[in-house]
């Protein structure tokens, strides 16, 4: 199984270059399954209906989700009736929509995508760990191939995800910080690993927002009013090649593609 996983869609930019570019991508990289975080692909916090309706046409297979997931109210039914969004299963009992689901394609082998929330420096919700243990315990045995969006901010917290399910999972991989790291590796039981994924949106931003406005408010501490900014956009993820019938990864990189 070939599967691209891509960094945290930020608005028009990164929904446009996805757009634009998926049909061909699958194609000329010969991907059985794409897998992006879209939880700041509407204006840069949250994700409408529509716009998780727009990426999914495009030819995603799954959407994941984060901190700003809740930020757009007409989302909630939407997470509640489709199978290809998810929501951190870490959030409290009664949230919308579901953390964890498993996937079972006509032409190509079942997986599972579980999307977790970190704690350390983020919004209180319940124990991304104890969620994770939990959700193993549910998962089929017939489905080895096991992936992880864990949505954090610290990469001491990624990094204990990824040992705490090494051998456990196929990949362990970080978003949230717009920042692609070059740490893509193998961890010692075969859990792939990648402390974040990048951004799949405007290139020269301030992690997507216009970079004028947010030096005014290191350099004032004043409120001010971001901008998704208007540069170029670019592609980023891991480009990940899995042996489907153990669940294990044969290789991961960073990928990434200008648009």
């Amino acid at each position: 199984m070939r599967l691209l996983f891509l960094g945290d869609v930020f608005g028009r930019p990164g929904r446009t270059v996805l757009t634009q570019r998926m049909p061909g991508l699958r194609r000329d990289l010969g991907l059985d399954r794409v897998v992006a975080n879209a939880e700041n692909a509407s204006g840069g916090l949250g994700l409408t209906a529509k716009a998780a309706r727009q990426l999914l046409e495009s030819g995603l297979d799954v959407l994941t989700g984060g901190n700003h997931t809740f930020r757009c109210a007409d989302l909630g039914p939407m997470l509640d009736s489709s199978e290809r969004l998810l929501r951190p299963a870490n959030y409290p009992a009664g949230a919308p929509g579901r953390g964890w689901r498993v996937f079972r394609p006509r032409d190509a082998a079942p997986y599972a995508v579980i999307n977790l929330l970190g704690r350390t420096f983020m919004a209180a919700v319940d124990c991304p760990f104890a969620a994770a243990e939990g959700i193993l315990g549910q998962l089929p045995a017939d489905v080895p191939v096991r992936l992880v969006d864990f949505h954090a901010e610290a990469t001491s917290e990624k990094k204990a995800m990824g040992y705490f399910l090494d051998g456990r999972v196929s990949a362990v991989l970080g978003t949230h910080t717009h920042v692609q790291t070059a740490d893509a590796q193998l961890l010692p039981q075969g859990t792939a690993y990648m402390t974040d994924l990048g951004m799949t949106g405007p290139a020269a931003s301030a992690l997507g927002m216009d970079p004028e406005e947010v030096v005014a408010r290191f350099r004032t501490g004043l409120p001010r009013r971001f901008m998704v900014s208007k540069a170029a956009p670019e592609m980023q993820g891991a480009l990940i090649d899995i042996d489907a019938s153990a669940g294990k990864v044969v290789t991961i990189a960073p990928w990434r593609l200008a648009g």
